[in-house]
C-alpha cells in the first residue's frame, strides 16, 4: 500500500469492504422499488502505527460511509475490517441534550465517553476553555449556533484520547482561530494515538494534519500517497472537471 512503513505496527486492516444500502425514489413517476446504492466499492487499504490518513473526494464518493464503516455503525456487505483496538469516530452529538446547558452535556458527553465523574471534574475547566465558549456554557445548548455547538462537541470529544481515532470534518468547523486551536489538538492526538483517520474536503486541513492521504472516487480508491502529490492530483482533476462542465454549458447555450 502506497504511504505505509512496513517497519510499524499494523493497526487497521480493510479487505476489500464493501458498503451498499437501498433508497427509495420520490415523486409519482419514479419507481416505488428500492435503489440499491455501492457506496463503498471493494476498498482495501493498510494503516500503520503512527500514521494520519486524510481521506478525500467529491461529494458522494463514500468517504463518511467508509468512516462509519470502519467504526462498525455500518454493516458490510462484502470484506473485512481488521483493527488492533475498537476504532472510535470522534462525535458525541447524539448524546447531547437541547435543553441542558453547555457545562451539563460536557459532562453527559464525557461519562459516554468513558470518563468518571471525577476525571470530567478535572478536565471542565480545559474542555470549557479550549471550546472557547466560556461566556455561554451554563447557556441551554438549544441557545448555540450550530458553530457554537459543533465547537462543544470537537471540544469534548478530543478530551479522551482513543487508540484509533477517525474524525469526520471535525476541523472544518469554527472560526479561524478555533480552527487552528482544532489543528493544534489533532497533532496532539496524533501523537498520542496509534493511528487517525481524517475525512474532509479542506485540503489545508489535510495537508497540515495527515502523514498520507488516499482519494476515493464513486466508492474506491484511486490514488493512495503523500499528501502533496495526491492533493495535487485530486486538485488538477476537480479543476480539469469543472472546465469541462463550463465548456459545456457553454456549448448549451449557443446551440
Amino acid at each position: 500500500m502506497g504511504g505505509t512503513d512496513q517497519g510499524t505496527h499494523l493497526r487497521v486492516l480493510l479487505d476489500d469492504v464493501h458498503v451498499s444500502y437501498r433508497v427509495r425514489p420520490h415523486g409519482r413517476l419514479t419507481p416505488r422499488r428500492a435503489i440499491r446504492v455501492e457506496a463503498v466499492r471493494g476498498v482495501s487499504l493498510e494503516i500503520r502505527e503512527g500514521e494520519s490518513v486524510g481521506i478525500i473526494g467529491r461529494n458522494g464518493a463514500g468517504k463518511s460511509t467508509l468512516l462509519r464503516a470502519m467504526a462498525g455503525l455500518l454493516p458490510l456487505e462484502r470484506g473485512v475490517v481488521y483493527a488492533s483496538s475498537t476504532p472510535v469516530l470522534l462525535g458525541v452529538g447524539k448524546t447531547l441534550v437541547p435543553r441542558l446547558s453547555g457545562r451539563e452535556n460536557i459532562e453527559l458527553g464525557c461519562l459516554a465517553l468513558g470518563l468518571t465523574r471525577a476525571e470530567v471534574r478535572e478536565r471542565m475547566d480545559d474542555i470549557v476553555e479550549f471550546s472557547g465558549l466560556a461566556a455561554s456554557i451554563d447557556l441551554p445548548l438549544s441557545t448555540y449556533s450550530s458553530g457554537m455547538g459543533a465547537r462543544l462537541k470537537f471540544a469534548i470529544a478530543s478530551s479522551v484520547v482513543h487508540d484509533i481515532l477517525l474524525l469526520d470534518e471535525a476541523l472544518a468547523t469554527g472560526d479561524m482561530d478555533f480552527k487552528e486551536r482544532s489543528i493544534a489538538r489533532m497533532h496532539e492526538l496524533r501523537s498520542r494515538a496509534q493511528a487517525v483517520v481524517l475525512v474532509s474536503h479542506s485540503m489545508s486541513s489535510i495537508r497540515e494534519s495527515c502523514s498520507r492521504v488516499v482519494w476515493l472516487d464513486k466508492g474506491t480508491i484511486r490514488a493512495d500517497g503523500a499528501p502533496e502529490d495526491i492533493i495535487a492530483e485530486y486538485t488538477d482533476d476537480t479543476r480539469r472537471r469543472r472546465q469541462t462542465r463550463r465548456e459545456a454549458r457553454a456549448k448549451g447555450s449557443s446551440a
